[in-house]
């Protein structure tokens, strides 16, 4: 069993839609999700860019004058360059998901934290996203350190999510998908899609119905700042 489970997998896959509280009892310096004072929503998109599904969401978010934040992969903004800048150009906000996507338990600290970096020096942000959401404790501090070392450009901020919508997983339906947001959202709420191949059938089908649902519900959607 992980010790982080909130994107799971236990033997066989399994995850939390919704993020239990011991987790962020847990993790207390990661940011799970926003004040909830009003009614908004902020969406996120892993593992971009991405030559069909990036553009994909950007139209849709234009639609609703919607705004989100995209954690990129360094060695996927290196391949789509145009892609990336859209996503700044329409005020979106980019986050770094590691260069090569690594799972910070099956890597040694010190190439975790250089690949974090190398994703940096072409992701301008001082937002993280650990892929599959596992970090170890002293990874997350050491890219969290107020005086961060010299491979490290900055220190980050690491943002979870409430609510997972389950888009990368293969075995459920577009409609699964959708209900698995419809179903645990609420304001404040930080949900994860994918812009990616694996995620595109179910994310290509959630995402409008989620912004049209909820912008008639009166929700606006925020880019994480």
């Amino acid at each position: 069993m992980w010790l982080l489970q909130p994107h799971a997998y236990i033997y066989s896959m399994f995850y939390f839609i919704k993020t239990n509280w011991w987790l962020k009892k847990l993790y207390p310096s990661f940011v799970w999700e926003m004040p909830a004072k009003d009614k908004v929503l902020y969406l996120t998109f892993d593992d971009g860019p991405h030559e069909q599904a990036t553009g994909f969401v950007l139209d849709e978010l234009q639609k609703y004058n919607a705004k989100a934040t995209f954690f990129c992969i360094g060695k996927n903004v290196v391949a789509h360059p145009a892609i990336y800048r859209r996503i700044l150009d329409e005020g979106h906000r980019a986050g770094n998901h590691s260069h090569n996507h690594l799972n910070g338990w099956k890597t040694g600290d010190a190439a975790y934290i250089n690949d974090v970096h190398e994703a940096a020096r072409h992701i301008d942000s001082d937002l993280f996203r650990p892929p599959y959401g596992r970090i170890s404790k002293f990874q997350a501090r050491l890219l969290q350190a107020e005086k961060p070392l010299a491979v490290a450009a900055r220190n980050f901020r690491i943002i979870m999510w409430s609510v997972l919508s389950g888009d990368f997983d293969t075995a459920i339906s577009p409609e699964k998908c959708w209900n698995n947001v419809l179903l645990n959202t609420s304001p404040g709420a930080i949900i994860l899609f994918h812009d990616s191949t694996k995620a595109w059938d179910r994310m290509s089908y959630a995402l409008p119905k989620l912004l049209e649902y909820y912008s008639n519900e009166g929700y606006s959607f925020a880019a994480i700042e």
